[in-house]
């Protein structure tokens, strides 16, 4: 399976100085690996380099805020991460409560610039499996457009998902963003991948967050990923944020510009369905 020689147990015990002695596979990228002194990590392997360096960085950036619940990262190699092992729980709305203040003080930490990414991550960075480049800009429209948006678009009509009669409807709206952006804010700390399976309820009774895609934007992109993809207890978990940072007037209108990167993504990755989703959702912005 591993084409290296290395497994889970032995990149657990190199990475942490401890002696592993069981290992649970959980899927194909992911293992259970317990240690010597009774401490259970999760222990991944990444694709690449720049990939296990990402999500590594991006992990400790979050902590470092001190805001919201982030597995430890005990170490980190060309192809290897391990963390802590989340033991999982139930969802509750006090959970998402909290997890919507935790959000809210995480955004105002902030960040250097809109596409900052974490210190010691690597420029070419990721968003699940597909890469994703942490250019700094100084506006969050003209960023989000030049560097979230419009690559993704043009890998879509090379990959046939998109057809390039239909390329221009999203052209339209990355030239109209400046006047559908909202008020201007400043750069927040974002998790940047922040979909339901990216959100584990533990059985400490908080919310943890993993697999970021950490960078600096635009901290309404946080929210319409939650929105994209369902959350258990989204109610709540926004009624946590703006009692903690309240969101500028008419967000919830926005919520379609944030979500077609990722829509974007996931049609480069998975298909028509995705792509169907952004033209449409871009048609919509445009007729507001």
């Amino acid at each position: 399976m591993y084409d290296d020689g290395d497994g889970p147990g032995v990149a657990a015990a190199r990475l942490t100085g401890r002696t592993a002695t069981a290992e649970r596979p959980l899927s194909g990228a992911l293992a259970e690996v317990t240690l010597d002194d009774g401490r259970a990590v999760m222990v991944k392997r990444a694709d690449t380099l720049e990939a296990a360096r990402a999500e590594a960085a991006g992990l400790r950036w979050l902590a470092e805020a001190g805001s919201v619940r982030v597995p430890t990262v005990h170490g980190q190699d060309t192809h290897w991460l391990v963390t802590d092992l989340v033991p999982r729980g139930r969802p509750s709305g006090n959970a998402a409560v909290e997890l919507g203040r935790g959000l809210a003080a995480l955004h105002a930490t902030g960040a250097p610039a809109f596409g900052a990414g974490p210190p010691g991550g690597p420029r070419e960075a990721y968003i699940g499996r597909a890469p994703m480049r942490n250019v700094e800009g100084a506006d969050w429209a003209e960023w989000y457009a030049e560097h979230r948006v419009l690559p993704y678009l043009r890998l879509a009509v090379d990959g046939g998902t998109i057809d390039g009669g239909e390329a221009p409807v999203i052209e339209r709206l990355c030239g109209r963003l400046p006047g559908l952006a909202g008020p201007a804010e400043p750069p927040s700390r974002l998790h940047g991948d922040l979909w339901n399976g990216n959100i584990l309820w533990g059985a400490d009774g908080d919310a943890w967050l993993i697999d970021p895609a950490a960078h600096g934007g635009h901290r309404e992109t946080d929210l319409a990923m939650l929105h994209l993809f369902g959350c258990p207890h989204l109610d709540e978990v926004l009624r946590g944020y703006e009692r903690t940072a309240p969101l500028a007037d008419g967000w919830a209108d926005r919520i379609g510009l944030h979500q077609l990167f990722p829509l974007l993504v996931h049609a480069v990755l998975f298909g028509r369905g995705y792509a169907e989703q952004a033209l449409s959702t871009a048609k919509a912005a445009l007729e507001r």
